[in-house]
């Protein structure tokens, strides 16, 4: 019989490998640091082919790139189930049950709270789980189960940053804003701690503070994921936006922070352009559409290499307009119909949860063809982009299909309504010269009075932040 050994949370491990529990106690740190090396599970079942616990873990990070491998690594845990650990075969029950064909996510989520419930301090687990509800827009589920464990892991920074996202999404920025402190407290170097307090910096729209903290961390990123390096100074980037600062002080980040990720031979292509088009979207929204015109045909060309497509629905949402925007209507009109069929592939479950995000898809395909009305119609009259968490995006990267949403309504004419969702949008934030001036475009139209006041105050805005 195989020896027991302790991993990083001090469960047991059936193994006899120190190595082999390395590289596992490894592919945590990666996970939770949103590192760029979390292929080193691979190397666990190298050491112990009958790791339990090893080849589990394998079979998730591969299930999505590499599906042979996977089912390898899956029949590889099941065949010698018998002789794991009881935590062993709480993770292979939650992580078989991800992986499998046609899951329920509500299952899947119930599956996770009930190994945290025996074994509350894997904290990689618990990441897998809030994961699972971001893609399902819920983060009253996500933060039920950071609650559930949250008194066995006080020391721990990483419970903090997952505290503070949970907390954001449920609209709860004090909260939010004093976990994340508490998560890089502990660790100063807690990325996702740092870009949470960025997110509550940026909701409240204290621009330059987000900025200079997000600067100021920004030596230590270089061990990020591709996503994490490149969504850090995404949000760099969109304070500067946001707080008008000049278009060149974006199109730097872009190029040099962003973009230039491609250039490193572990990158992770989807992940950057994913932050890319999402930034690009941003500038074309406000106009400045000479300035991204040759940024935007390059990523299109990019965008068109279907090894991009299916991956994720957030960045195929984005892609459709980049392709249509772009002239490339053909390849556009592909992936819609990819999209389509797979929308259709669905059980009736899934596909009432992703039916917002289908008709978002469509609506941005509409956009980009310079089709406004038909968009419009797409979203109907109360179309509210926090309503379309599920396409797997923050509250933050949601944010810029309403701005789509409002700058349509203004082309359609359609100005009280402009005017009605500006005015409500500018009670939550009012601190965006943007706004500010899409709500004058709209008094304008209709030859409101009011137009010289909120022309008055974006003018104020725009000198606020970055002088």
């Amino acid at each position: 019989m195989e020896e027991v050994k302790l991993d990083r949370w001090g469960y047991e491990v059936r193994t006899s490998s120190d190595s082999c529990i390395s590289a596992i106690n490894a592919f945590y740190d990666q996970v939770l640091s949103y590192g760029r090396q979390r292929s080193v599970i691979l190397e666990a079942p190298d050491h112990d082919k009958d790791c339990v616990l090893a080849n589990i873990l394998a079979a998730h990070f591969l299930c999505s790139s590499d599906r042979s491998r996977a089912v390898s690594h899956l029949q590889a845990a099941k065949s010698r189930l018998e002789q794991a650990t009881a935590y062993e075969k709480a993770v292979f029950d939650a992580v078989n049950y991800m992986v499998s064909e046609n899951k329920d996510d509500d299952v899947a989520v119930e599956l996770h709270s009930k190994l945290l419930k025996d074994f509350p301090r894997d904290l990689v687990s618990l990441k897998r789980a809030q994961v699972l509800c971001f893609y399902m827009g819920r983060p009253d589920l996500s933060l039920n189960l950071v609650q559930q464990v949250l008194t066995e892991n006080q020391g721990e920074n990483y419970i903090y940053g997952m505290l503070a996202f949970s907390m954001l999404e449920l609209d709860r920025m004090a909260d939010a804003e004093k976990a994340a402190k508490q998560g890089f407290e502990i660790n100063k170097n807690d990325y996702w701690a740092q870009h949470a307090f960025c997110h509550v910096l940026q909701h409240q729209c204290r621009f330059k503070e987000a900025v200079d903290f997000m600067e100021g961390c920004s030596s230590s990123w270089n061990s990020c994921s591709s996503f994490m390096l490149t969504h850090n100074w995404w949000h760099v980037a969109l304070c500067y936006l946001e707080g008008n600062s000049p278009i060149q002080s974006v199109l730097e980040i872009y190029d040099h922070c962003i973009w230039k990720e491609l250039e490193k031979g572990d990158a992770v292509c989807p992940e950057v352009y994913l932050n890319s088009v999402g930034l690009l979207l941003r500038v074309y929204v406000r106009g400045e559409i000479d300035a991204i015109e040759e940024r935007l045909r390059i990523l299109a060309g990019c965008l068109t290499d279907k090894a991009n497509w299916y991956i994720e629905w957030h960045l195929d949402s984005l892609t459709l307009w980049a392709l249509a925007s772009s002239g490339e209507v053909s390849k556009a009109e592909e992936l819609l119909k990819g999209l389509k069929s797979r929308f259709s592939l669905m059980n009736k479950k899934k596909q009432q949860l992703m039916q917002r995000g289908m008709l978002l898809a469509e609506a941005l395909y509409e956009y980009g063809k310079g089709n406004d009305k038909q968009a419009l119609k797409l979203l109907g009259p109360d179309f509210d982009a926090n309503n379309c968490k599920m396409i797997g995006a923050s509250e933050e990267q949601l944010d810029v299909f309403n701005e789509v949403w409002y700058s349509m309504l203004l082309n359609a004419g359609q100005a009280a309504k402009a005017i009605y969702v500006l005015e409500k949008r500018i009670n939550k934030r009012e601190g965006v010269p943007f706004l500010w001036r899409l709500l004058e475009r709209g008094y304008n139209l209709i030859g409101r009075k009011e137009a010289a006041i909120a022309g008055q105050k974006a003018r104020a805005l725009e000198i606020a932040y970055f002088k």
